[in-house]
């Protein structure tokens, strides 16, 4: 027995007793640790195997009979995988023995060492990249509140590619978005990045939401094929008081009313980004004044063994008692659904309320609207209309006369070049107004260079000039809306 253990590679001892005095090591565990214990010199246990951590193992063998195991404990500057397993030694009041065999992982252990340290840098590598990726600061719409909160999985889980972004299309408009690049580290990340790019791309032609994830679908097959992407792109209109959203293979908004109750957002829902063959379409959900909405991605609803459905739930019944601001919000729902630094996955969400206004702040934001049949009397019954509104809301006669020039110019643009019906919409927020016209004729204009001959083709030229900002775009039944805004002057500080 003693020529077979003296002859294996593994690092033998042999004990004894219960305080596991030293009958034999082999030649291997000399090699290692310098120590042959001989003759009256043998006493307790070499203090290798106490460094290793091995005593109250060896008195579990003693004491159970079956054997341990234990990986890559370290001593003396190696590593060890140990198997602790009980001896019966002949001659009488002896309690036994253990035969301790390590093997020796040192170049196991550090090549582990030195892959986890790569994985570290890696995923280190992802999180700054996402975290670049996502906007560093939201914009704030006039008729909104919006907060987001992005936080990666925890240090064993591998960064994913979640986003999310707000975009103001003017007019009052805005896009919301929020997305999960199902992939995993660097990779998904940039597809994020790339993805997150085209959709603010789309968000500025001032499509349907439908129609962007329609081109959002050709597009992630061409970034990669093997990844996918979900995603939902809602916008808000504050004359309208809803969303109106598409979905790409992604969880149901999640809306609360201003009573408390928690509305969630039904189908249409298509299948992921990068599938192709499948025609979005749109669905609303109402965002009546004092109600909040959520877009979240799966890491804050899904749990191991656990239907995604029973997580949607357990938000909504979060949400139903969520109240304060849009961060808040956003907190309390990432505690209520057990959230924390270590989770399994990445979480993003994104909450948006529509404040209730009231007393001072609610003679910031008003609305005026005028519908138009067309004919000659058309164009002065919006200067007249224009102009009183304006006089009403107290503007500065200089922004009032701009104000009138632009509804004018609007309203002759739509009598020559759409047909009816047509409506003339003046708004107020605190920080801007906005001047839109729609029409029934879906040919959007452009601003074009006129001609001294030219008796037509300055209106939109002269819009461009005085106002801070002009846009059109295609409405619901093949009509069109030509929008402009004038920025007011800063509120004094209170």
């Amino acid at each position: 027995m003693r020529e077979i253990l003296g002859h294996l590679p593994g690092l033998v001892a042999l004990t004894y007793g219960r305080h596991h005095r030293i009958a034999y090591v082999n030649d291997a565990y000399v090699s290692a640790f310098g120590h042959r214990p001989t003759g009256s010199s043998v006493t307790l246990s070499c203090p290798e195997l106490a460094d290793l951590g091995l005593l109250p193992l060896m008195d579990q063998v003693l004491r159970s009979g079956k054997p341990r195991t234990v990986k890559s404990r370290r001593a003396h500057g190696g590593s060890y995988t140990v198997s602790c397993l009980p001896v019966d030694l002949p001659g009488g009041g002896v309690d036994g023995g253990v035969l301790v065999h390590a093997a020796d992982v040192t170049d196991h252990a550090e090549a582990a060492e030195r892959l986890r340290a790569s994985e570290r840098r890696h995923r280190e590598t992802a999180v700054t990249l996402q975290r670049s990726l996502l906007p560093q600061e939201l914009e704030q719409p006039d008729d909104l509140r919006v907060a987001a909160t992005y936080q990666p999985g925890g240090t064993d889980a591998a960064v994913g590619g979640d986003w999310y972004d707000v975009i103001t299309l003017g007019a009052g408009r805005t896009a919301l978005v929020i997305g999960d690049v199902m992939g995993r580290g660097v990779r998904a990340a940039a597809v994020m990045g790339q993805l997150r790019t085209a959709v603010r791309a789309y968000a500025r032609l001032d499509l349907p939401p439908h129609e962007v994830l329609q081109l959002l679908d050709g597009l992630a097959a061409e970034i990669d094929a093997s990844q996918i992407a979900t995603c939902v792109y809602a916008v808000h209109d504050p004359n309208e008081g809803r969303l109106v959203y598409a979905s790409a293979g992604h969880l149901p908004i999640l809306v609360r009313d201003e009573n408390g109750a928690v509305r969630r957002a039904a189908d249409p829902t298509g299948p992921p980004l990068g599938t192709g063959g499948w025609l979005h379409t749109s669905g609303t959900i109402a965002l009546p004044p004092g109600s909040t909405a959520v877009l979240y991605t799966d890491g804050l609803v899904e749990r191991r063994g656990e239907d995604i459905d029973e997580g949607v739930s357990s938000l909504e019944r979060a949400l139903a008692g969520a109240t304060g601001t849009p961060q808040v919000v956003c907190d309390r729902l990432l505690r209520s659904l057990g959230v924390t630094a270590e989770h399994d996955d990445d979480v993003a969400v994104l909450v948006l309320q529509h404040p209730a206004r009231s007393g001072p702040d609610a003679e910031l934001f008003h609305n005026a609207a005028l519908d138009l049949l067309g004919g000659v009397e058309a164009a002065p019954r919006a200067r007249a209309f224009a102009s009183g509104v304006l006089s009403s809301w107290r503007f500065p006669v200089e922004l009032r006369d701009l104000g009138v020039l632009a509804a004018s110019e609007l309203v002759a643009n739509s009598l020559q070049h759409g047909t009816p019906p047509m409506r003339l919409r003046l708004r107020r927020t605190d920080r801007r107004l906005i001047i839109e016209v729609t029409d029934g004729d879906d040919h959007l204009p452009r601003r074009r260079r006129a001609e001294t001959e030219d008796e037509a083709g300055r209106g939109i030229s002269i819009i461009a000039t005085i106002a801070s900002s002009w846009g059109s775009r295609r409405t619901p039944g093949g009509g069109k809306a030509v929008w402009c805004e004038f920025a007011l002057p800063a509120r004094p500080a209170d």
